[in-house]
C-alpha cells in the first residue's frame, strides 16, 4: 500500500491526465522492485479505485510509444541483419514534447525515483532482441551500439571497430609506414600527386589494410604502429608490432591464417606480416606507450678510408653511453625543438672494408641513428664521425630487432 501522499498525487495527476498503467509505474520505481511497469501501475491504479484502464494509444504521456515496442525491434533486427556480433546495447530518442510531459509531470508530484520513458524503451527493445536473435545486451562493451529515433524510426549503427595485433617486416626501403599526404595540396589531389593526394603511391598500411578490409567488409581503418622506422630503413628481424584497427566491420569472425597469407602474397617483396591475433584498443595504448630497445644494423660511408683500430676505440667509446640529442634538422619541421638524452647499450663492428664500414647497435628507443653517426652539425653529441675525426654518413640502414615485446 502506498502512503497517502502519493495516492493523492496520483489521484490529481489523472484527473487531468489519461496515463497507462507503465506510465504511472514508471513514476514508481522503487514499489514491488522486480516487477513491470505496467504491474506496478496497475496496483497503484487499484490502490486509488480507477477501475478503467488507459491503453498505451489513449495515454497522454507516451502517445501509444510503449505499443511500438515489437515495431522498433523490426526496424533495428534489419539493420542489424548485415553484421556479425555477439553483443549490442540499446539507446533510444524520444520526442521532445514527451520528454517534456514527463518531466513537468515528476516536478507536480512527490516521487524521487521515477523511471524515464527512455529506459524502459530501452530495456524492453534489448529484452525482446536478447530473446528473438540469441545475442547478448552488453552494457559496457557491446560489438554494436544501436540508437533509434522512435519519432522518425531511424536506426543508427556504431560498430566497434575490430583491433588485429601483428608484426610487419618491410624489406622495400621505398615505402613509409603510413599514408603521407601530399604537401601541395595537402590530400586533395593536384598534378605534383597525379591527384592522388598522397605523396607516396602505396604504403605499409596500404598493404596490411588491403586484405583485411576485404575479409571484414569493414569502411576505412587506421593503422598504429609501435613507432617507426625511416622510409629508407628496412624492417627485418621479428618485425615491428602493430595494430590494425578496422572500422565498421559487417564480419568479426576471420581466419587469420588466411589473412596472413592473403597480406603476405599481395605484399611479397615488400612486406610480411606474422603473428596475427584478435586484439583491443587498450593494447593500441601500450605499444604507443611502450619503449622498446631496438638494435640496428647500420651500413657506414666515411669520406676516406677507415682505420679499423680507431672504429674499434670508437665503438667502444659508445658502449653504454648516455648521448645528447638536439631535434635533428630532417625533422626539425615535425618534432619539437628540445634535447633528447637517449642511452647506446652496444655498438659492435661487423665489417669494414675501405671507405664502407658495417656496425650493429643496440640503443634506447627514440634514438636518431644516423645522427649518431653523422653527427648533424654537432646536434649529436658524441657522435661517431667526432669521435673518428672524418665525417660519416648512413648508406643503408636496417631495424633488425625490437627488444622487449
Amino acid at each position: 500500500m502506498q502512503n497517502e501522499k502519493t495516492l493523492d498525487d496520483i489521484k490529481n495527476l489523472l484527473i487531468n491526465h489519461d496515463l497507462c498503467d507503465s506510465c504511472i509505474g514508471r513514476l514508481y520505481r522503487d514499489i514491488e522492485q522486480g516487477s513491470s511497469n505496467k504491474h506496478k501501475g496497475e496496483i497503484i491504479r487499484k490502490q486509488i479505485k480507477k477501475t478503467n484502464e488507459t491503453s498505451p494509444a489513449e495515454c497522454w504521456l507516451c502517445e501509444g510509444l510503449l505499443e511500438e515496442i515489437t515495431h522498433f525491434c523490426s526496424l533495428i533486427s534489419n539493420a542489424l541483419q548485415p553484421y556479425e556480433y555477439e553483443t549490442f546495447l540499446i539507446g533510444s530518442k524520444i520526442d521532445e514534447n514527451i520528454v517534456q510531459k514527463e518531466q513537468n509531470i515528476w516536478k507536480s508530484i512527490d516521487t524521487t525515483n521515477p523511471e524515464p520513458i527512455k529506459m524502459e524503451i530501452n530495456r524492453e527493445i534489448g529484452k525482446n532482441l536478447e530473446k528473438n536473435l540469441e545475442k547478448e545486451v552488453h552494457f559496457n562493451n557491446p560489438d554494436i551500439m544501436v540508437l533509434i529515433d522512435t519519432a522518425f524510426d531511424v536506426v543508427s549503427l556504431q560498430v566497434k571497430p575490430l583491433f588485429i595485433y601483428g608484426r610487419y617486416k618491410k624489406y622495400d626501403r621505398g615505402i613509409p609506414q603510413t599514408k603521407w599526404p601530399c604537401g601541395i595540396c595537402q590530400g586533395k589531389g593536384c598534378t605534383r600527386c597525379n591527384n592522388t593526394g598522397r605523396l607516396y603511391p602505396i604504403t605499409v598500411e596500404d598493404l596490411v589494410a588491403k586484405n583485411a578490409l576485404e575479409l571484414t567488409n569493414g569502411t576505412d581503418e587506421s593503422f598504429h604502429g609501435c613507432g617507426r622506422e625511416d622510409i629508407d630503413a628496412r624492417m627485418l628481424g621479428n618485425g615491428r608490432p602493430f595494430i590494425l584497427e578496422v572500422k565498421n566491420p559487417k564480419i568479426r569472425n576471420i581466419d587469420l591464417n588466411q589473412l596472413e597469407k592473403e597480406t603476405n602474397e599481395l605484399g611479397k617483396d615488400k612486406i610480411e606480416i606474422a603473428s596475427l591475433r584478435f586484439s583491443t584498443r587498450n593494447e593500441i595504448e601500450r605499444i604507443k606507450a611502450a619503449e622498446f630497445i631496438k638494435i640496428y644494423r647500420v651500413t657506414i660511408e666515411a669520406t676516406q678510408p677507415f682505420n679499423k683500430e680507431k672504429l674499434k676505440k670508437a665503438a667502444a667509446t659508445l658502449r653504454g653511453t648516455i648521448i645528447k640529442q638536439f631535434t635533428p634538422t630532417r625533422v626539425a619541421h615535425r618534432r619539437a625543438n628540445k634535447v633528447r638524452e637517449r642511452k647506446i647499450y652496444n655498438c659492435d663492428i661487423e665489417s669494414v672494408e675501405g671507405t664502407i664500414a658495417r656496425l650493429a647497435i643496440e640503443t634506447e628507443s627514440g634514438t636518431y641513428v644516423k645522427e649518431l653517426i653523422s653527427g648533424d652539425n654537432q646536434k649529436t653529441k658524441p657522435n661517431l664521425s667526432e669521435l673518428l675525426g672524418i665525417p660519416c654518413v648512413v648508406k643503408e640502414l636496417d631495424v633488425i630487432e625490437i627488444k622487449g615485446e
